[in-house]
């Protein structure tokens, strides 16, 4: 992807994620707050399956 290209990418979602909070604080909460355990509850499966692994 050309350096032009994904700079404005990034700058789109930049603005989107700002128009989202502010038009929707608590429904953004929510998103953030499910990424949040999703990304948790991997880190944990595989933590477990470490654990187990060397047991």
């Amino acid at each position: 992807m050309p350096p032009r290209a994904k700079s404005i990418l990034i700058w789109i979602v930049v603005v989107f994620v700002i128009y989202a909070v502010v038009r929707n604080p608590d429904k953004a909460a929510d998103v953030v707050r499910s990424v949040w355990d999703f990304i948790y509850g991997a880190f944990a499966g595989f933590a477990q399956f470490f654990s187990n692994l060397a047991a």
